[in-house]
């Protein structure tokens, strides 16, 4: 099997797992616990927490461990424009992007449903960007957070994060990035992005599902979304997951190893892959940005196909991808974020995404390119479209 949809999922690594491998077994001690096992696992939060602190550039107190990307998404979205209205009710907007993980989107909708606010959507072009004077147009007094992810978990689209931040911070406005896709490809220094919270998701990064973080700058306003012992300073109570604290540290770390050459590595496979498809694929159509793209991402859609029935044949031959996000499973819908970019709707629907670890070779992306060229010819001579 050729495991094409890193985008998903990654798997975990072995240096992962073994730094969480105390953690599980002998050191299993509650960190809030006053005795040696309490005091064992206390001091690896600790230390999880500096490690994640010193790959985002920024201060350990302004680490906050999640469950994953997910809640990191919604305590930051939630949070940080609930306290803002709380201390001022006349801040009752959110910015988000139209090509935004349903995370935030769905945590942006919530405020709008339950607690009054109004949701500015900033539109992006063909390619699935952000432009900035977009973004100056729909900024108002009222605005309590911006909200723009910093690279597409569908397209592969990156974001101007710094430059849209600092026409947020301009305006006095918080900027938070989803930077789940992001995380492990680019750099991730806070102080640089000019940024208030980001969103980072373990699972993506080679350490297990279940761990996340939220950065979020000092100062900033956070009503928390979970109440209890006041863990995390108060904004996240429960019982810390200390080896998944761990291992999301340890994976951060790993990552930023060698990162520039693995970037540039990828990068190279991945426009070779995208050129064997476009040139071998009849009437193929790459999706999202054709240079500001992760390196680990390459979307395409194929008119007149069915992009269900392709997945099925490529993987029949032994390449596993996806339609798009993995958060959509169940849905025949054509992508929210492919719609954005102008893509009709049935067109939508024949979209097929290929996207990559660190470990893919140019031969796994060669036995892809050819898998998926008899894949549509299978399905375009059955004559198999969406719907």
């Amino acid at each position: 099997m050729i495991f094409l949809d890193a985008a998903a999922t990654t798997r975990v690594r072995r240096e992962v797992l073994e730094a969480m491998w105390p953690y599980l077994t002998g050191d299993f001690g509650n960190p809030s616990s006053h005795h040696s096992l309490g005091e064992t696992a206390a001091a690896a939060l600790a230390g999880a927490r500096a490690s994640v602190a010193a790959a985002l550039g920024c201060r350990p107190g302004e680490v906050t461990f999640t469950s994953g990307g997910t809640e990191a998404d919604n305590l930051a979205v939630k949070g940080i424009a609930l306290a803002r209205q709380a201390a001022n009710p006349q801040l009752n907007r959110v910015v988000i992007s139209a090509v935004e993980h349903p995370a935030v989107e769905e945590s942006a909708r919530y405020l709008e449903r339950f607690h009054g606010f109004v949701v500015d959507v900033v539109p992006v072009d063909g390619t699935g960007l952000v432009a900035p004077e977009a973004l100056r147009a729909v900024l108002r007094p009222e605005t309590a957070l911006v909200s723009v992810m910093y690279a597409n978990n569908e397209v592969g689209t990156i974001q101007p994060v710094a430059e849209l931040a600092a026409i947020s911070r301009h305006q006095g406005i918080p900027f938070h990035t989803d930077a789940v896709q992001a995380a492990g490809w680019l750099p991730l220094d806070v102080k640089a992005l000019g940024i208030d919270a980001m969103s980072v998701s373990g699972h993506k990064l080679g350490a297990p599902k279940g761990c996340g973080v939220l950065f979020v700058r000092g100062r900033t306003r956070l009503e928390p979304l979970l109440h209890g012992g006041g863990q995390e300073r108060g904004r996240r109570s429960g019982t810390e997951n200390v080896s998944g604290a761990v291992g999301i540290a340890t994976a951060l770390t790993l990552t930023q190893a060698g990162q520039q050459e693995q970037r540039r590595r990828v990068a190279a496979l991945r426009d070779t892959f995208i050129s064997a498809v476009l040139t071998g694929v009849p009437g193929a159509v790459l999706t999202g940005h054709p240079s500001c793209r992760l390196p680990s991402v390459a979307s395409f859609c194929f008119p007149g196909t069915s992009g269900e029935s392709v997945l099925l044949e490529v993987e029949r031959q032994g390449v596993v991808c996806s339609s798009g996000s993995a958060c959509a499973a169940g849905s025949d819908a054509p992508s929210p974020v492919l719609t954005a970019l102008g893509y009709d709707p049935g067109v939508a629907q024949t979209a097929v995404r290929f996207s990559f670890d660190s470990a893919v070779t140019a031969e796994d992306l060669a036995a892809a390119a050819t898998a998926l060229r008899q894949a549509v010819e299978s399905v375009r001579a059955l004559g198999i479209r969406p719907g």
